[in-house]
């Protein structure tokens, strides 16, 4: 693992990171935003102790469990990775709430233009926020983005200390199962 000074993890809030993306994919999965190494690094869910990559092995998702670097490959198994907000932080809890609602509405723009089969939010506070739905569970919405279903996941974050890797995985194999029916 690549070791980051505070200096560059501090320079990498101005950086974007790329979504994983390409019409038709079975799954988006959706990050609330880049953390700080996600963007020094440019890959995804780059923080150890995330628990994304290892949950998306586990629930059937990968064949093998793979590495942030790897990101590119899930194109191949029809998945794909984006955010809600663009912009790096430290911790979700410095985005505001206009952030979550623009990001929420470019979101829905995106998914309607590459119409994935499921946009999966990682992280029910971000869906509540980003789509005003303060009633929202994991699992299936009601909501649709033109043809997409939707389905809240739980935040994979190791600060997530609701989920075990274990009960996210069988939430994420739930969409799994959906996803391939």
């Amino acid at each position: 693992m690549t070791r980051f000074t505070a200096e560059e993890l501090e320079a990498a809030r101005d950086r974007l990171v790329p979504d994983v993306i390409a019409d038709d994919l079975r799954v988006l999965f959706c990050g609330i935003n880049p953390g700080l190494m996600t963007a020094a690094t440019g890959h995804h869910f780059a923080r150890p102790g995330n628990r994304f990559w290892p949950v998306l092995h586990l629930s059937g998702f990968t064949p093998r469990l793979m590495k942030p670097s790897q990101q590119r490959e899930l194109l191949s198994h029809g998945l794909g990775i984006t955010n809600v907000v663009a912009r790096a932080t430290a911790r979700a809890d410095e985005l505001s709430t206009e952030e979550y609602r623009e990001g929420g509405r470019l979101l829905a723009t995106k998914v309607a233009d590459v119409r994935p089969r499921w946009l999966a939010v990682v992280g029910v506070t971000a869906y509540r926020a980003a789509f005003d739905d303060r009633k929202a569970q994991v699992g299936p919405q009601e909501r649709t983005i033109a043809d997409t279903r939707v389905w809240v996941l739980p935040n994979p974050s190791g600060l997530n200390a609701h989920w075990t890797a274990a009960t996210m995985a069988e939430e994420f194999g739930r969409l799994r199962v959906a996803a391939d029916a």
